[in-house]
């Protein structure tokens, strides 16, 4: 016999190095494609121009602790609040599970007894209230699930809505694109990662709560059985534990934070294509996008296999801790007073001890697996906390563009030389610039520059000192090469970039309008593209009727798109639908409905025939909307009283237009 059990031994021993060794061989062979193609976070991050930043801090600190808690200051306002009151049901509901386990145990043995004692009216007794009980059970499990369900709705809805109203507030959806460079994947953020940080919050309470209930539950009650060495001993295994795991955790954050910013990235490049179709099309360039979406897909595998395989040994990791070395100290524990001669139960007959280990040995290793939930909870928490780091950096960076600072890669230093002693041309210095120095008056019917610094977010000045005044009815034309400071002074002009130096005056926003050359058409019906971004609601308000919008059509010679698209409730894709010379002049109906002081027209009626923009052009004048307008053609100069002529060069004119001034364009 004992051959036979060596030669099994044998080959148990070589079946399972075997199986280790093609373990390992795989692991390597799934490597090598990724290491001959990999790529650095460097050259992804170029593609979607973000920065690679420094290692990202997602772990289970006190950091962690406190920016967990500024959300949650976010997602429960009060005590009072729905999702406290979800907190509050969930937190019952465990409580009521675990007196529910503890009857289910008692009633359990009993049933047992008296099937062993031949007590058969014990026996109906005790299984008629087991039957009773179980709609009462089933009832607390699913009031749970339901809970957890909504408390993970409530979470999401409450952070989303408190996010979107601070990124949708005071261009600062415009800001974080544009003049920040910490986060570029918002969408990513507002959407996946707010919903994986709602899904994981309410996991981890539950997997957090459950067990300390259970515990605090289980030691009171075994420790006037058994007494308190048994459940002194598993709470000491769990500290110890859990200091261990949360040692050996730690790169899940890391990990989990970076998972989703890849992602991001991966998902930013898809939209980039769908964006840009076209462009791309007429290029011929989708070999080259595909090369660029490959990259961004092979860094996100790579770092996802990366994660799996760490998972993979973590894993190992917390089995035998979590569970099966719970378990044996579980044994352990109830042992003791069992194997102890000088012990109570020794008085015991075999049948009495017999119910007693059955009993508290069921409530010893519930306890124990408990304490193996505990610490496996470790794993959700530290997942958390890469969430947490997510929504945390969009909260963080949201507050700060709302007080106005910014964090931006500026200007090379090179560029910034001149700032060691140097003067520059004009009184304004690089190394003096610093953004919302200046001040914005309010005042209607007058824009005035006063010392104001042409500068763009980064730091690049483009016109040291800009000196102007602009009263209602002086229409000024803005001429200048590209990359001269039009578009930039329009921005300044629109509050979009901070002032870094000087007072502007000017009117409130809605007293100006500005109008690109490719108009945004929203989504919605025809009226909406025309009194965006007003509501009906907020025209009925205004007393402006549809009447007033046909004449507004009337005048851009639009009518013919009413009667062509079945009316003003007509609801399409105005983008697709609208040529780009019916989009300027909707665009143009849109300010004949607003009315304002000032109109900056940036190239808004390239698409447009001379005679259609000399008719838009005269109506303007007519109804006393002073223009600002950027345009390359000769035939506008005579709709404008004086001319911005900027050289590229950092200098600039403010002259009247006169017989003696020659107009330059096409």
């Amino acid at each position: 016999m004992a051959p036979v059990l060596s030669k099994l031994q044998s080959k148990h021993a070589v079946v399972g190095a075997a199986s280790v060794a093609f373990l390992y061989w795989l692991s390597r062979k799934t490597e090598r494609p990724d290491q001959t193609k990999s790529l650095r976070v460097d050259q992804i991050s170029l593609l979607t121009g973000q920065k690679t930043q420094k290692k990202d801090r997602a772990q289970l600190d006190w950091v962690f602790v406190r920016k967990l808690l500024n959300i949650l200051r976010i997602i429960v306002p009060g005590w009072t609040s729905p999702e406290a009151f979800y907190l509050v049901l969930v937190t019952k509901c465990l409580l009521l599970r675990t007196f529910a386990d503890m009857w289910m145990i008692n009633n359990g043995t009993t049933i047992e007894r008296s099937i062993i004692g031949n007590e058969r009216g014990e026996f109906v007794k005790h299984l008629l209230k087991f039957m009773c009980a179980m709609p009462v059970i089933s009832l607390i499990n699913n009031v749970l699930k339901y809970g957890l369900s909504e408390l993970k709705l409530r979470i999401r809805y409450r952070l989303s809505s408190h996010l979107i109203e601070q990124y949708m507030g005071g261009f600062t959806y415009y800001k974080m694109s544009n003049l920040d460079n910490r986060i570029v994947n918002a969408d990513q953020l507002l959407t996946q990662d707010v919903e994986k940080f709602s899904d994981s919050f309410a996991e981890v309470f539950s997997s957090l709560c459950k067990p300390i209930l259970d515990i605090i539950i289980y030691v009171n009650k075994l420790s006037g059985t058994l007494g308190a060495q048994g459940p002194v001993s598993l709470i000491s295994y769990l500290i110890l534990a859990g200091v261990l795991m949360t040692r050996i955790r730690r790169p899940i954050g890391r990990l989990t934070v970076m998972e989703q910013r890849l992602e991001g990235e991966f998902r930013y490049v898809n939209s980039r294509i769908i964006v840009n179709s076209e462009e791309i099309a007429f290029y011929r360039g989708g070999k080259r996008e595909k090369t660029t979406l490959d990259l961004s897909f092979r860094q996100l595998v790579g770092h996802l296999r990366k994660s799996i395989q760490f998972r993979f040994m973590l894993g190992l990791v917390e089995s035998m801790v979590g569970k099966y070395v719970a378990t044996v100290v579980g044994y352990l524990a109830i042992s003791r007073p069992f194997l102890d001669r000088n012990h109570r139960f020794t008085s015991l007959s075999h049948s009495e001890r017999l119910e007693d280990y059955y009993r508290n040995g069921r409530m010893l290793i519930k306890m124990a697996e408990a304490i193996g939930r505990l610490i496996l909870a470790g794993r959700e928490m530290t997942r958390l906390a890469g969430f947490t780091s997510r929504v945390s950096e969009l909260v963080v960076v949201i507050n700060d563009l709302k007080k106005g600072h910014y964090e931006r890669t500026m200007i090379s230093d090179s560029a910034r030389s001149n700032c060691n002693g140097v003067s520059l041309d004009t009184k304004t210095k690089r190394c003096d610039l610093v953004p919302g120095r200046g001040r914005v008056i309010l005042k209607d019917n007058v824009i005035r520059f006063d010392h104001v610094p042409l500068v763009t977010p980064n730091g690049d000045v483009l016109i040291n000192d800009l000196n102007f005044e602009v009263h209602s009815g002086m229409n000024v034309l803005v001429c200048g090469p590209n990359g001269c400071g039009k578009s930039s002074l329009f921005r300044i002009l629109g509050e979009l970039w901070p002032l870094f130096g000087g007072i502007l005056t000017k009117p409130d926003m809605s007293n100006l309008f500005y109008i690109p050359q490719k108009p945004y058409m929203t989504l919605g019906t025809l009226r909406d593209q025309v009194i965006y971004p007003d509501t009906v609601q907020d025209q009925m308000r205004k007393g402006v009727t549809d009447s007033q919008l046909l004449s507004y059509l009337d005048t851009v010679q639009l009518t013919h798109v009413l009667d062509r698209e079945g009316g003003w409730d007509s609801v399409q894709d105005w983008i697709d639908v609208l040529s780009g010379g019916e989009k300027q002049r909707i665009a143009m109906a849109r300010l004949f409905y607003h009315k304002p002081q000032f109109a900056i027209l940036d190239e808004c009626t390239s698409a447009v025939s001379v005679d259609v923009e000399s008719i838009l052009y005269e109506y303007c004048r007519k109804v006393d909307i002073t223009l600002f307008t950027v345009s390359h053609r000769k035939s506008l100069w005579i709709h404008h009283e004086y001319v911005l002529h900027m050289d590229g060069r950092g200098s600039y004119n403010f002259d009247r237009i006169d017989e003696a001034t020659k107009p330059y364009g096409s």
